[in-house]
């Protein structure tokens, strides 16, 4: 099976003129008129429009930008001028005068937003089974969810309805689906993409970053959106710095325990041994690290949970039903955390990083799965995993979320399918600031083919 075009081809196709812009649009928005997964709560209808005024640019004799007539799939809680901003939500619509500065840098560079894409409401969960417009449903198995937040970008991307997914990450929601769907989400170090016009969860855990097919792709978006916004407090100006060149050869992964130990499913945990194998074979050394700090059962909850609160109390207060039953029961619980929880949750964040930041004078960056499990069948919210009754929730976060109170960039990366029957994940961590090595390595195994992005088998019935 041909793999589909990167968003770095396409653009240099559409640069050179060996490929209209408007045709490239075109066929995506074909693809997503016809898909059953509900990746999409509203198609631009300004996206032909604008990719036809590129392909007219480049005839006057233009240089376009470096994402030139690619097709983007935008999450619904991201503002795009003249579009309405609804967060999965049942009453909240606001109608954008202004585009999130992620969103202007996408457009600078000659993007085309093509839509905006289902998430879970108020991307306040996992899998974005959304009680007011459906559940975004996985593109390896339609009836199970696309995993969440950001559902609706990662399913678009795995099938082919996109080239490039922007989501945004507060506690796994690109990495999840990312791994749900089979394909690449980068969470980025907190302050490295402006949250400008993007709807908060928890503004000090929230993120904005790419889910793409390829790591070449993510790296070439994060060129695009990453940098310094004098408008958002949180934004820092930190350059940022090109992709580095990594040999698998002499690398030191540390693997957390007893972090890393958590339950997970037979199909995960084969797939993980199997990528650490293959990254020995290449030539790294795999460390085992006694890390008892990264496995703080609770004690992190209380920040997103008081900031979420602080957010939505007021409406929550006064129109309760106003919110699907399974973030409504969330936000009760969030409502009732105090202050005193809060800070607490603030101080042992601060001793999470200190115990991380040291274990890494041993290894360059920190691997475990991604989730706990890859298929979560919708409707169903308590699983049984080798021989353990859990929640999906906890299974689909167990890995993400703690990585978003360090406030460091951990990468997504689908594992080859083998015999399975949909694709693992593997999550690298690092400090913080360390994207361009994340990626570095990731592009190194996806050269040796460790990692790899597969096509849902019926993609073109999506």
């Amino acid at each position: 099976m041909t793999s589909p075009p990167t968003a770095r081809a396409i653009a240099e196709q559409v640069r050179s003129g060996a490929a209209s812009a408007g045709d490239v649009i075109t066929a995506h928005l074909g693809r997503v008129a016809e898909s059953r997964l509900n990746a999409f709560v509203a198609v631009d209808e300004n996206a032909l429009s604008r990719a036809q005024q590129l392909d007219e640019r480049r005839a006057a004799g233009e240089t376009l930008g470096p994402l030139a007539g690619v097709p983007i799939a935008l999450k619904d809680l991201i503002d795009h001028a003249g579009r309405v901003t609804t967060c999965g939500s049942s009453f909240y619509r606001k109608h954008a005068g202004e585009s999130a500065t992620v969103v202007k840098r996408l457009e600078a560079a000659d993007a085309v937003i093509i839509g905006r894409t289902g998430l879970h409401e108020f991307a306040y969960g996992f899998t974005s089974e959304n009680h007011w417009f459906g559940p975004v449903l996985s593109p390896w198995d339609m009836e199970t969810a696309a995993g969440g937040s950001s559902g609706g970008s990662a399913a678009a991307v795995a099938a082919g309805l996109a080239v490039i997914g922007i989501g945004t990450d507060t506690g796994g929601s690109i990495r999840v689906p990312a791994a749900l769907c089979g394909v690449v989400g980068l969470k980025v170090t907190h302050g490295r993409v402006p949250l400008t016009g993007v709807f908060p969860l928890a503004a000090s855990l929230d993120t904005v970053g790419p889910i793409t097919r390829s790591v070449e792709d993510a790296s070439l978006v994060m060129q695009v959106i990453a940098g310094h916004d004098p408008a958002d407090s949180w934004s820092t100006q930190r350059p940022w710095t090109s992709i580095s060149n990594i040999d698998l050869k002499g690398l030191r992964v540390g693997l957390p325990h007893p972090w890393v130990d958590h339950v997970t499913s037979a199909d995960v945990a084969r797939a993980f041994r199997t990528a650490l194998s293959e990254l020995a074979d290449a030539g790294a050394e795999i460390v085992d690290l006694d890390i008892p700090e990264l496995d703080p059962p609770g004690l992190t909850l209380p920040s997103a949970a008081f900031e979420a609160a602080a957010i939505h109390r007021e409406w929550f207060v006064e129109q309760p039903g106003s919110y699907g039953p399974d973030v409504a029961k969330r936000l009760a619980t969030a409502i009732r955390v105090d202050t005193n929880q809060y800070l607490d949750a603030l101080a042992w964040r601060a001793h999470l990083e200190h115990a991380a930041t040291a274990a890494l004078d041993r290894v360059q960056v920190l691997a475990t799965p991604t989730v706990g499990i890859v298929e979560k069948p919708l409707g169903t919210d308590e699983l049984t995993v080798d021989g353990h009754s859990m929640h999906a929730r906890t299974l689909l976060s167990q890995f993400t979320a703690l990585v978003n109170n360090l406030g460091w960039p951990a990468l997504a990366l689908p594992l080859p399918l083998e015999a399975a029957k949909r694709p693992s994940s593997l999550q690298l961590i690092g400090p913080r600031w360390s994207e361009s090595t994340l990626l570095g390595i990731g592009a190194a195994m996806e050269k040796s083919q460790i990692v790899e992005y597969t096509q849902p088998t019926s993609r073109v019935d999506l």
